[in-house]
């Protein structure tokens, strides 16, 4: 059942009567693309058709209607299955039933944004190229459909990398002097300008605003890198100036740490700002090498996984399926986050073993719910501006890359089903 022959069991499904009622597309160690496996299972949900979601059953498995046409794009994309009938699939089902597993009923397709720069390479983001390699359709947003309320249109948003505090990421020290920097403050400014605000600042806190009130309706929110914690300095600074002069002309408010407001906070609390503009960082929300820690390789920086209860706890079980529990790490800009900064209602889904380095969190706020992703990306252990994208048809079966697209199916799960 393990290694099925794609070419004969096409000839059988399309030349003949139907041997089998299910397909079951597996996502352990047997599965030769794990990252075209989510994007068949969207293909499928396009067409109208319902997919299972087997709960930490083989890493995470799809079962499907056995459908011709699915078995067809199954070959073409090069996801591993197999085939089986409905007795089969009940003895799945009752092995699910006895043990820490679940099934999950996918039943549409979510409509899927990502909030990116105008001009951005699909290879700045590791969201948008693992959509682009999965095949799963999206559309792109910026600051003026947030503003104008575009957000309800979609299911599913991922914030890309920005800064969401105005600070162009704080990169003014390393390239300050640019020409794509500087290009880039005066296209940020002219669109500030454009849309009503004096500030950069204050359009980015807008956008974080109109953000969290797309999440408080029901909208999930997918974040990586800077945009997970420059979302919560953002939402906690709201009518507080924390951008030096170098940013937007004026000196920040010297009581700006004092001022902020943790209550608006959605995962974060009691963390410090960074107001030195010549320091690549935030605040100490970011757990990124400093203070002489230095890590050679993504095999010496790694993460855990941790298991949920599937029948109990189905959102993070959902969210960190995988077929391995340990994941490589990999640096960003905000690679980490502190744990003791967290808020006690988040849910720790991934974590550096010995340490206070959480790396991978899931909250929920109003009738939605966030996901924060340390890292840049998790087949590029230490990204540089600059450097080459990855390529991911060298790494099919990323357990990195799979925690992304966890959340992007997330929101097709059947309503009864996320609780968390």
């Amino acid at each position: 059942m393990r290694n099925t022959c794609w070419a004969g069991v096409l000839l059988l499904l399309l030349g003949g009567p139907a041997l089998a009622d299910r397909l079951l597309v597996y996502m352990d160690l047997e599965q030769r693309d794990h990252l075209k496996a989510y994007g068949l299972a969207f293909w499928l949900l396009k067409q109208g058709a319902p997919v299972e979601w087997l709960l930490n059953y083989r890493g995470g498995s799809f079962l499907m209607e056995a459908r011709p046409d699915l078995v067809q794009e199954a070959q073409i994309r090069g996801v591993s299955g197999a085939l089986i009938s409905e007795g089969q699939a009940a003895g799945i089902r009752a092995e699910i039933e006895e043990g820490n597993m679940d099934v999950v009923r996918l039943e549409k397709a979510p409509r899927v944004a990502v909030y990116t720069p105008l001009g951005a390479k699909p290879w700045d983001d590791a969201v948008t190229m693992a959509l682009e390699y999965a095949q799963i359709e999206y559309d792109k947003v910026w600051d003026p459909q947030v503003l104008q309320g575009k957000l309800a249109d979609y299911d599913w948003l991922h914030l890309h990398h920005e800064d969401f505090t105005g600070q162009y990421g704080k990169f003014f020290a390393s390239f300050g002097h640019e020409p794509w920097y500087q290009q880039q403050q005066a296209e940020y400014e002219a669109q500030a300008r454009r849309l009503g605000f004096a500030k950069v600042a204050e359009e980015k806190k807008a956008v974080a605003r109109a953000i969290f009130e797309y999440m408080r309706q029901g909208g999930f929110v997918f974040a990586m890198c800077a945009a997970t914690d420059s979302f919560d300095i953002a939402l906690a600074a709201d009518g507080v100036d924390i951008a030096a002069a170098v940013y937007d002309g004026d000196p920040a408010d010297p009581q700006a740490q004092q001022r902020l407001n943790f209550a608006n906070c959605v995962a974060f609390q009691g963390f410090a700002l960074e107001t030195n503009p010549l320091v690549y960082e935030f605040s100490d929300i970011d757990t990124s090498p400093r203070e002489g820690r230095q890590i050679s390789s993504a095999e010496a920086d790694y993460f855990t996984l941790f298991e949920f209860s599937a029948k109990y706890d189905p959102v993070p079980t959902m969210l960190t399926q995988c077929h391995t529990n340990v994941v490589n790490g990999f640096l960003g800009q905000t690679t980490g986050f502190r744990k003791q900064l967290i808020k006690k209602s988040v849910a720790i889904m991934g974590q550096v073993e010995g340490g206070d380095e959480v790396k991978y969190i899931h909250g929920q706020v109003g009738k939605g719910t966030f996901t924060f992703y340390g890292g840049h990306d998790p087949e590029d252990h230490q990204h540089h501006v600059g450097d080459p994208p990855t390529q991911l048809a060298l790494f099919p079966n990323s357990p990195g890359y799979r925690l992304i697209l966890n959340n992007v199916l997330f929101p097709a799960a059947r309503k009864k089903e996320r609780k968390t």
